[in-house]
């Protein structure tokens, strides 16, 4: 089973997406609403895939998601991102494996995931 930590400070956000992810068979690793929480708990969890907000990463100090890289070097980084048209190109120079817009459908977000865990499987 695929496992899945989410990072996001809105809680709707957050839970949206655990319910999708549930409804995927894959299995919540653990939950941040703050980057040094993540960073934190992410090492130990084990996660496959870690989900995390592009917002969260502005409000910290550092825009750059090494430090997750490094605590996590085989899981794969999905960022969220508000306004795609600016960011897509900033979240994957920032060490991003993947984004997803936070303005996609369910149905479209749920493609992005299905194609994470493909990469993963392979």
């Amino acid at each position: 089973m695929i496992r899945v930590y989410l990072a996001d400070a809105m809680s709707h956000e957050r839970s949206a997406l655990r319910l999708m992810l549930l409804d995927m068979n894959m299995e919540i690793a653990g939950e941040a609403d703050n980057w040094s929480t993540a960073l934190a708990e992410t090492p130990i969890c084990h996660a496959d895939i870690l989900i995390v907000d592009w917002e969260l990463l502005l409000d910290s100090s550092n825009i750059r998601l090494d430090e997750m890289r490094k605590a996590c070097p085989k899981a794969l980084i999905i960022l969220l991102i508000g306004r795609l048209e600016v960011r897509q190109q900033a979240a994957l120079s920032a060490g991003a494996d993947m984004f997803i817009s936070k303005s996609e459908t369910p149905e479209r977000v749920a493609e992005h995931l299905r194609a994470a865990t493909a990469i993963i499987r392979n």
